[in-house]
């Protein structure tokens, strides 16, 4: 049983991990049809998030590193939290507006995205993963989870704060 456990965390981890990383090179290296950071810093401007670059980096920084950190297996929850903070902002900054269906562009997929994380949060990243090949096991228990979760709500509640809308005439 255990190993059907953690082959199965270790694939959703691999693919989650992936998807993130995607989205996250999307707007660092304008890889997979992305726009880069200049490009999607010119977009998060439209946003209110000025300047536009520097939380265009932070979110790729977020998904691609969160990612990575995701697939690995490595950093306890931290991968999960870099993610979930960055899918709550793009939650409410884009997608809350447009109802709940992807097909409208809604929040559907942010908050798939989100709960995959913070489910793998919860549940550890399993015996395949380089926490446990390392030993680094320590941060991987439900109340580092928890304290994760708070915090990656907060720091994406956080970075809606800093949101300015364009002055008039701009």
């Amino acid at each position: 049983m255990v190993f059907s456990q953690d082959a199965g965390l270790l694939l959703v981890r691999i693919v989650l991990g992936l998807i993130f990383m995607a989205h996250g090179a999307q707007k660092l290296f304008g890889w997979f049809g992305g726009y880069g950071i200049k490009g999607t810093g010119g977009f998060f401007a439209t946003l209110g998030f000025r300047p536009g670059p520097h939380f265009a980096f932070l979110a790729g920084v977020g998904e691609f590193g969160g990612g990575l950190l995701i697939a690995l297996g490595l950093g306890g929850p931290l991968g999960e939290v870099l993610a979930t903070a960055t899918m709550i902002v793009a939650i409410f900054s884009v997608h809350i507006q447009k109802g709940f269906f992807a097909q409208n562009g809604g929040y559907e997929m942010p908050l798939a995205y989100a709960t995959g994380a913070f489910a793998i949060a919860f549940a550890g990243p399993g015996t395949y993963s380089l926490d446990a090949l390392l030993g680094l096991t320590a941060l991987d228990t439900p109340e580092i989870a928890w304290i994760g979760l708070a915090v990656a709500v907060l720091g994406g509640l956080g970075a809606l704060v800093f949101r300015r809308p364009a002055a008039q005439g701009t």
